[in-house]
């Protein structure tokens, strides 16, 4: 898709043009959710609006402590929208860390969800820059009233235009996001990124990886983590799909997830193709859909990004524990060639 903006390109022109092009589209699936791009565009540019009426303005901070969810993609646009700075916070993080993220980082709000009230009330409580907390979920009176100027999600959606944005004021050297590393070995340290920054990563790997308007991308990375978060970015560049799901807790119904789904990406990291490499081939990838034996496909479990994940009959293969067939290439692969042919042959 050629990428068009106005006279200075911000991050969420990403999102914006795709909605404007492919508005019936499906952007994002998430716990059985499908949402347009033409319904993504309309809820953030409400939520940004609600923003600014609580008084949100230009490089303010605004955080956002959730899981992978539907309200969480939805809130990082509004706040571009809403000309702020975004800060997606891993929800595992304790009360204690996420007290000391909110000092440093001075959020004016804080979206987050009711479900991990227990760790963000006292901090929220605490901390005096906050002009208004979002929450999403169910939520008793007596505890929202506890927060400072709370609002609930279902309120703050309904309450701002839907047909377009707030006024345009960040150029883009102002910043996009704060992105905090995990603070393992010390306090979490925001690493703080620009428009531009943002928008000349995307465009370097999605060119890289030649992205189309057909991918269907898989995110089970955290949308707090910069590789997480980027997966969701260039997918809205690209007009893609992107599939979300909380986490890789359960590689089976993940791999499930891939074949209904025509996965045609899946970022990972080491630890989830550890994972996948101690399942049993025979017994843990192969899947039934509309009768025919499907599944995901690793070409060398040796070099992780030679994976390539298939909506057709396959066969799995580790080079550690089962011989590859020497004529397998990817292409014979994706073509449904004579190496797929031998491999189902031999393994099913």
């Amino acid at each position: 898709m050629q990428i068009t903006h106005g006279p200075v390109p911000l991050l969420h022109d990403y999102l914006m043009q795709s909605a404007h092009e492919l508005p019936e589209k499906i952007a994002l699936v998430c716990m059985k959710q499908r949402i347009t791009y033409a319904e993504l565009d309309a809820r953030s540019n409400a939520l940004a609006h609600s923003l600014v009426s609580a008084g949100v303005m230009r490089g303010d901070r605004v955080v956002i402590f959730a899981d992978n969810t539907v309200e969480t993609v939805i809130s990082f646009w509004a706040v571009l929208k809403a000309n702020a700075v975004v800060s997606i916070v891993n929800p595992l993080t304790k009360s204690d860390k996420l007290g000391y993220l909110l000092d440093d980082c001075r959020p004016v709000v804080l979206i987050t969800d009711a479900h991990i009230h227990s760790v963000f009330s006292g901090p929220a409580q605490a901390c005096s820059h906050l002009k208004c907390v979002i929450v999403s979920g169910a939520m008793d009176d007596a505890k929202l009233a506890e927060l400072p100027h709370a609002l609930r999600w279902e309120e703050a959606i309904a309450g701002g235009d839907r047909e377009a944005p707030p006024d345009r004021i960040c150029i883009d050297i102002d910043l996009a996001a704060i992105i905090y590393t995990s603070g393992s070995t010390g306090d979490p340290k925001g690493v703080m990124l620009t428009h531009r920054n943002m928008l000349t990563a995307c465009t370097s790997i999605a060119s890289y990886l030649e992205l189309q308007e057909d991918e269907v991308i898989l995110g089970v990375l955290p949308l707090a983590f910069d590789y997480g978060l980027y997966q969701m970015v260039m997918a809205f560049r690209s007009g893609a799909r992107l599939v979300l799901e909380r986490s890789f807790t359960f590689p089976a119904q993940i791999l499930n997830l891939m074949v209904a789904e025509g996965v045609t990406g899946f970022p990972g990291v080491p630890t989830i193709f550890s994972i996948l490499a101690e399942l049993k081939p025979e017994a843990a990838y192969f899947t039934t859909l509309n009768g025919k034996r499907t599944g995901l496909l690793f070409l060398d479990i040796q070099h992780p990004s030679q994976m390539v994940a298939v909506a057709e009959p396959f066969f799995l293969a580790f080079d550690a524990a089962v011989e590859m067939i020497p004529a397998m290439t990817p292409d014979d692969l994706m073509k449904g060639g004579p190496a797929m042919v031998e491999a189902v042959k031999k393994f099913s």
